[in-house]
């Protein structure tokens, strides 16, 4: 295994900690998936494309003010490309000013240097356990 597909992940990370979503975007395929389980925060569901992926992700920084950011406490290759995470996320509501602090179990599935699939989930034990699913043992092929 290499720590390659875990850079792309840190590497998307540190784009989003620095608002830098050109860069953070140029990180996922045209074709990349993201799963977001309901436990794991708000605006659950399956979202399909870069566009789309990118604007889930718009919609959960814009409530968020720029002190919003993730933190990686761990990150590891559990198979060729695909990647686990879990990270801390805090920061402040935008319209609230209400401080917020979570944690999260993430999966990332890589391929050729770009993100495939990402899944977040509520906790590091359900993402560790959703890796063993079809659509995460396999790597995806176009």
């Amino acid at each position: 295994m290499s720590d390659q597909d875990i850079d792309v992940v840190r590497k998307q990370f540190a784009a989003c900690n620095e608002r830098d979503w050109g860069r953070a975007m140029d990180l996922y395929a045209n074709d990349v998936v993201l799963t977001a389980s309901a436990e794991a925060g708000p605006n659950p569901g399956i979202y399909e494309g870069k566009e789309a992926v990118g604007e889930w992700f718009g919609d959960w920084f814009r409530a968020f003010d720029r002190d919003y950011r993730f933190e990686i406490e761990e990150a590891r290759e559990l198979e060729d490309g695909l990647v686990f995470l879990f990270a801390t996320h805090s920061g402040h509501g935008r319209l609230s000013g209400a401080a917020v602090h979570g944690r999260n179990g993430y999966l990332y599935r890589v391929r050729d240097g770009k993100i495939v699939r990402v899944g977040f989930f509520a906790t590091g034990e359900d993402a560790l356990d959703a890796s063993s699913l079809p659509e995460w043992s396999q790597p995806q092929t176009h």
